[in-house]
């Protein structure tokens, strides 16, 4: 049996899992879907980038979770990476969902322009996208409706502080998950990470949030990682 850690990227809570997790725990695992500080639930709670790496090990802490397949979606996928070292033997596999993925000294932001870097920075907080930006992912309406009604801004010093790691990210037993309405091939970074024995692809012909387009299919991807 393995433990599924679910980390939702940008603005999302851990109920954008919420058609994802009944599939897991009826293949018999443990699942702990996580809503990181300064979204949802816990929007009022200050976070860089580092305290969404401690929410994530906290969980495996404190519930002394063993055989951890740690999934990062979108933004989370660099939090997610630097948990996943840190996890040590407990770790069983990373799974990045068409997600970033952290390089050392650099942070999700800095790819961005000096003023939309000094926007963020000034407003505190990334605004949730619209409507129309959904456009163009494998998204019905009503999926839509419900990722813009439950998003919440995002803490911008998570977006600006550097990633820390103490070893090659390629070292790690890791899965990516491309999604290819999203861009039909990965980036750069996450390509050269793809060089390694340890790491596999695996496509989905959706759009960037897979978790509400295709849960089903993506249960299937995750089951298979574990």
């Amino acid at each position: 049996m393995a433990e599924f850690v679910l980390v939702a990227g940008a603005w999302l809570g851990s109920w954008a899992w919420d058609d994802v997790v009944p599939r897991l725990r009826e293949a018999g695992h443990g699942v702990h879907a996580v809503t990181l500080s300064g979204v949802a639930e816990k929007r009022e709670v200050p976070a860089g980038q580092q305290t969404h790496v401690r929410d994530i090990l906290d969980v495996v802490s404190q519930g002394d979770l063993r055989d951890v397949v740690v999934v990062g979606h979108s933004y989370s996928g660099i939090p997610v990476g630097q948990a996943a070292e840190q996890i040590g033997d407990r770790l069983k596999r990373a799974v990045f969902v068409d997600s970033n993925v952290p390089t050392v000294g650099e942070s999700f932001a800095s790819a961005w322009s000096e003023a939309r870097v000094a926007a963020l920075t000034d407003s505190g907080f990334w605004p949730p996208l619209t409507a129309e930006d959904y456009a163009g992912q494998g998204l019905s309406d009503a999926e839509i409706a419900r990722i813009v009604e439950g998003s919440t801004p995002h803490p911008a010093a998570s977006l600006t502080e550097p990633a820390v790691l103490s070893r090659p990210l390629g070292e790690l037993p890791a899965t990516y998950i491309k999604c290819l309405l999203d861009g039909d091939t990965p980036s750069p970074d996450v390509a050269k990470l793809l060089e390694s024995e340890r790491w596999e692809l695996v496509e989905m012909n959706t759009g960037h949030w897979p978790m509400f387009s295709q849960p089903a299919e993506l249960a299937r991807i995750l089951l298979e990682a574990a």
